[in-house]
């Protein structure tokens, strides 16, 4: 149904258009409504419309070849979106869904050229608009291809973590181990031997023994800390596997489908050169 020439007011693509325009305009743009969980289409529909959120929220999403779903954008009050399949004249290219009670409007192409003639920095919104589509588009190919589960952890680590691991390697190597034993030998041996030197620690060490016990409660924090970021590493490890094996299994399924479709048409082709042969030799 056509919208109110209101309802075109406080919307950011039409907020050049002279109040005379805006009510000519209204009567060509429809205004729809979508309850909450229900489908504006869906990916490969024909697409003859863009679409501006007047109110609630839309969510813009695609599914790759393992079957997960990936979030392109949300779009919000003001935002347009669908409109590379109005433009190209091709299939929609994500799938779109309410997440709240939405009130959306729609232009066609028509409406779109006269929207230009009306106002031409609406167009200029609208190629921002695809911009921004693009960048996250790009950002999600940066996201979405197989990763290094090292690079991965890398780029989360702080600070406090990347200490905790270098804790944990040394405390784990023969320099820590002979480190320990010649301290011990040397604090033994000042408190033991007539060395001239005042015994600070005497038999039987209570000081070395709360060190040391204070020295293993930190060290075992530290490892617990670069046991969680290294399981946090594996977690991250196996999803790249998985994604992995879906993908291919996929593609073995893809290739076992082309194999039978060769192997079809050779027969086809065996049959039809037998028949030819027989009709010949008859």
């Amino acid at each position: 149904m056509a919208c109110k020439p209101e309802l075109l007011a406080d919307v950011e693509l039409f907020e050049h258009v002279s109040e005379d325009d805006r009510a000519r305009l209204a009567e060509f743009i429809d205004f729809r409504q979508l309850a909450a969980g229900e489908t504006l289409f869906q990916t490969g529909e024909p697409g003859e419309s863009l679409y501006v959120v007047k109110s609630g929220e839309v969510e813009l999403f695609i599914k790759d070849t393992a079957g997960q779903k990936i979030l392109l954008a949300i779009a919000d009050v003001g935002e347009v979106f669908g409109e590379l399949a109005l433009l190209d004249r091709g299939p929609r290219t994500a799938t779109a869904l309410a997440l709240a009670d939405t009130e959306l409007l729609e232009l066609d192409r028509d409406d779109l050229l006269l929207l230009f003639q009306k106002s031409p920095n609406a167009a200029l919104r609208l190629l921002a608009a695809m911009g921004h589509m693009t960048r996250k588009a790009d950002e999600l190919l940066r996201t979405r291809v197989s990763r290094n589960a090292n690079e991965e952890a890398e780029e989360k680590i702080s600070a406090l973590q990347r200490i905790a691991d270098w804790i944990s390697w040394f405390s784990g190597s023969m320099s820590f181990l002979l480190l320990n034993a010649i301290w011990f030998v040397i604090w033994i041996a000042l408190n033991t031997l007539p060395l001239g030197v005042p015994q600070f620690d005497p038999y039987p060490f209570g000081l070395l023994t709360m060190i040391v016990s204070l020295e293993a409660i930190f060290l075992s924090c530290f490892v617990l800390i670069s046991q969680n970021r290294q399981a946090e590493k594996d977690r991250v490890r196996s999803d790249i596997e998985y994604v992995v094996n879906i993908k291919a299994e996929l593609e073995v399924a893809h290739l076992h489908e082309k194999t039978d479709r060769i192997y079809t048409e050779m027969l086809e082709h065996f049959i039809r050169v037998e028949k030819s042969i027989a009709t010949r030799s008859a």
